[in-house]
């Protein structure tokens, strides 16, 4: 049986890896792929479209999320966790061998955008299909514990994707990964994703999606169903994790550009440093999760948000200092807080809608969100700073939406169907 639910836990997070080493390095090599895609007459201008085309893989999520919330909903989690890894993997291979504007001109920043919406795409179902299958999965009083795995696999993504940029920078120069080394990491894809569809080839449905087939309560259009019963709880799932797309793709995605180059001087060992950052950052999401379900999520998520915002603009302030310790310290703090806001997200989500229109609700509100906030936080970030001149520019913007999700979840309240005794 213990083998059985490690088996489930993997599979479920195995997509989200995929996901996040993807956007992970591309955010880490994001400077050279500006070069590379985009002309270099202005190197902040080119990094800046470099982020937008980050954040256009983000205006697909929504749409994949109604897609795949179809699929979840009425065809089931499992399959739609099979299909979502493989569209994920391909794109993902075929990045390491696009031509550059020095060959085909315009043409190449159009493929670069393209195969960013089809990422776009997969991403709108993966995550949210692998926190429905894991919470519903879970053995009893587990439901945080099992979902807190979805999003390990997601930063456990960042930190290979983290490792394998420290890993190349130790190796090649950087006329070498300004050359071809950025492709490399690309072709990771390839192999996270044939481990992937293997292991989700043989998953079974869950037990609760299992009964609504037994029941014939499955319905025929689940995202349109959730916008009509239940907008509210969409708002208030959109509003819960603000925080989490913005701070997550902010301190850990953007950061070591940050670090490298609008830091005076640059902070040495900056992927270094945000890499083991990481690991505590992976460390505490299932602490996260075990958490909420002792004290309850509710509890977990408000006290990590708040922390978050009330030390975001110190932490900020000490880390443009250049030293390698603040930064540190700083990356610590930030990874202790976001660790225990996505560990108790999953199950927080999921206990906000009914299993029939658990998976759309879910994809609706999250990805919209994650679209709007989340995918385009390295593009504000950099652009506040170009505006203001203020290296802190961003932590004030995190602040604000600190205090935004603060709110919300001050709200939250479970479905009826999912509470105690129900």
């Amino acid at each position: 049986m213990q083998k059985m639910r490690s088996r489930t836990a993997f599979a479920g997070g195995i997509g989200n890896l995929l996901e996040w080493y993807d956007f992970a390095v591309f955010g880490y090599f994001a400077p050279y792929i500006s070069t590379q895609f985009f002309p270099a007459d202005d190197p902040v201008a080119g990094l800046i479209n470099t982020f937008g085309v980050f954040a256009a893989g983000y205006l697909m999520r929504p749409i994949g999320g109604v897609f795949f919330g179809q699929i979840g909903d009425h065809l089931g989690r499992a399959r739609a966790l099979r299909l979502s890894i493989f569209l994920m993997a391909v794109p993902t291979t075929l990045m390491a061998f696009l031509p550059t504007h020095a060959e085909v001109g315009t043409l190449a920043p159009a493929l670069l955008v393209l195969l960013r919406l089809a990422q776009g795409l997969s991403i709108g179902g993966e995550f949210i299909g692998s926190c429905c299958y894991l919470v519903e999965a879970a053995p009893p009083g587990r439901r945080g514990l099992f979902g807190s795995w979805s999003v390990l696999g997601t930063v456990a993504g960042m930190l290979l994707g983290s490792a394998v940029a420290t890993v190349m920078q130790g190796l090649l120069s950087p006329e070498q990964i300004h050359a071809w080394g950025w492709r490399l990491p690309f072709l990771g894809g390839i192999l996270v994703g044939i481990v992937g569809w293997r292991m989700r080839k043989g998953i079974e449905e869950t037990p609760e999606f299992v009964r609504l087939q037994g029941t014939g309560r499955l319905e025929t259009r689940p995202g349109l169903q959730a916008l009509r019963e239940m907008p509210l709880r969409i708002l208030q799932i959109a509003g819960m994790v603000l925080l989490l797309g913005a701070g997550i793709y902010t301190l850990f995605v953007w950061m070591p550009t940050y670090l490298t180059h609008f830091v005076k001087p640059p902070v040495p060992h900056a992927l270094l440093i945000n890499t083991l950052c990481m690991i505590v950052l992976i460390a505490m999401m299932p602490v996260a999760g075990f958490m909420a379900d002792r004290f309850g999520y509710k509890v977990v998520l408000a006290l990590a948000t708040l922390v978050t915002g009330v030390v975001v603009y110190p932490l900020f302030a000490w880390i443009d200092s250049g030293g390698a310790i603040a930064t540190s310290v700083a990356l610590t703090i930030f990874a202790v807080t976001n660790g225990f806001i996505q560990g108790a997200m999953p199950v927080a989500m999921a206990d906000m809608f009914p299993a029939r229109l658990r998976f759309s609700g879910m994809a609706i509100g999250y990805n919209v969100t994650l679209a709007l906030v989340g995918g385009t936080a390295p593009l504000v970030a950099t652009w506040l700073i170009k505006y203001t001149g203020k290296l802190t520019a961003p932590a004030g913007y995190l602040a604000v939406i600190a205090a935004v999700t603060l709110g919300v979840t001050l709200t939250l309240r479970p479905h009826p169907e999912n509470r105690p005794g129900a």
